[in-house]
């Protein structure tokens, strides 16, 4: 986690391989994540947006967004890009939700392989930013998500979008977001004045990689061996301190609902839609938070009430192309295009 490493100059090899070793356990859920190209990592003396725009230049012309920065919601950190894939009908729409623990991340952080192969394929593509946990607990990042979701529906005719295709795809705390909307309950207001907001938010199908299925501590200790129900930003999206002990502080009323109601795996039911889950098998040690355990959680748990679920290992499939190819045909199944191919 974010710490200060302070040491004597004679234990600074054993304390930077500390911080090394923290960094890959415990960096909020991003190891999941595809990640960002190098033009996309932070560079000293350069402000947030200088890098961001830098990481946009440096990607190929035919990646650059038809709309970028599209304003989805009233938070400042409310932003769409989007991907408009060439066609004279509306297209189905996969939407991009970055990881980083809900503390950081970016949606310059696409995977671009498969944004490619969507375009190709007459899928667009949209990928969001959202509110963080030190900007608000949960539920934010879910409810922009939902947001974003809405205001790609309510974009459908200008953008040329199918309303009724649109799948969401994310790593880690990206996962657990685009998993959180496949298994909730529709959260459109049909009384809302907003005519954004009467928007549905269910989707198609859902594609996480390297998720947590719970965000329940509990639940997490009866998946996952070791520690890594208490990992800090796991504390941080529920809005508490990163020295609350799960074991021993009293969890309230008010926590407890919290705790279940995060939890996508809380809302699955047999009316979901149908997911393509992945996990790294390198992750499979006590103590690690993206854990394939979670993984086969899911695929038990859809299995046992009829509700589809693809579950690999990173391992199953032997390239990048071919893991590309199974997400792609998991798209096209789902947003019923195999059958207009034929």
């Amino acid at each position: 986690m974010d710490r200060i490493m302070r040491s004597r100059l004679v234990e600074r090899p054993v304390a930077w391989l500390a911080a090394t070793c923290l960094c890959i356990s415990f960096t909020g859920f991003a190891a999941g994540q595809p990640l960002a190209s190098p033009q996309a990592k932070a560079k000293p003396g350069r402000s947030k947006a200088a890098r961001r725009a830098a990481s946009e230049e440096s990607r190929p012309s035919a990646s650059k967004p038809t709309s970028a920065n599209v304003s989805y919601g009233p938070d400042a950190s409310n932003k769409i890009d989007f991907w408009k894939a060439n066609s004279a009908t509306p297209t189905p729409l996969l939407v991009f939700i970055h990881g980083g623990g809900f503390r950081r991340g970016d949606k310059a952080d696409y995977n671009a392989a498969l944004l490619k192969a969507c375009l190709d394929s007459g899928i667009s593509y949209a990928s969001i930013n959202y509110r963080l946990s030190d900007v608000a607990p949960y539920p934010a990042q879910m409810h922009d998500g939902a947001r974003a979701i809405q205001f790609l529906r309510a974009k459908a005719a200008e953008w040329n979008i199918d309303p009724q295709h649109i799948a969401c795809t994310g790593g880690s705390a990206g996962a657990g977001i685009s998993l959180w909307l496949a298994f909730h309950d529709d959260l459109a207001d049909q009384s809302s004045t907003d005519p954004i907001a009467r928007q549905q938010t269910r989707l198609a199908c859902a594609l996480p990689t390297n998720m947590q299925c719970t965000y329940d501590p509990r639940e997490i200790k009866k998946i996952v061996p070791g520690d890594a129900y208490n990992v800090a930003p796991l504390k941080q999206l529920h809005g508490l301190p990163t020295t609350f002990d799960w074991d021993k502080d009293p969890i309230n009323p008010d926590l407890d609902a919290r705790l279940r109601d995060c939890s996508p795996i809380t809302h699955l039911t047999k009316d979901d839609p149908p997911v393509f889950a992945m996990n790294n098998p390198a992750n499979e040690k006590p103590g690690n938070i993206h854990h394939p355990n979670f993984g086969r959680h899911l695929k038990k748990e859809m299995d046992q009430i009829g509700v589809p679920c693809e579950f690999h290992l990173t391992s199953d499939l032997p390239s990048q192309q071919a893991t590309t190819d199974a997400m792609l045909a998991f798209l096209k199944k789902n947003f019923g295009m195999q059958a207009k191919e034929q």
